[in-house]
């Protein structure tokens, strides 16, 4: 009886996902791994290449991860073209809780793209 109390009190905690989540997948699936892959060759490939990434696939990015990648953007373009980086920087922000994972790094660059 303990063991189980003590089993149930980790699973609560979060400390076994799998037991919580009997159904959970146990890998990623093919459609999201190729979504990673082609984001990491849209960094690699400078601005204009994350900017037609997002384009493309930015309706199917959901924050914090769509506005971690837009932030990206916006350091890319910040010296060639700061009046969009501070448009979109603006538009992250707007949207962006105080809970939220990218909110430091929001923090950080509002002093330079912020009103």
């Amino acid at each position: 009886m303990v063991r189980l109390m003590v089993a149930a009190l980790v699973v609560g905690l979060g400390g076994c996902k799998e037991a919580a989540k009997p159904d959970a997948p146990k890998a990623e699936s093919a459609g999201f791994k190729q979504l990673k892959d082609s984001l990491a060759k849209a960094q690699s490939g400078g601005a204009k290449s994350l900017r037609a990434w997002l384009d493309a696939y930015g309706k199917s990015v959901q924050d914090p991860r769509l506005a971690s990648v837009q932030l990206d953007y916006v350091l890319l373009i910040g010296r060639e073209n700061p009046a969009e980086a501070r448009r979109i920087f603006a538009d992250v922000k707007k949207r962006t809780p105080s809970n939220s994972p990218v909110y430091p790094r929001v923090k950080q660059l509002e002093g330079t793209y912020g009103p």
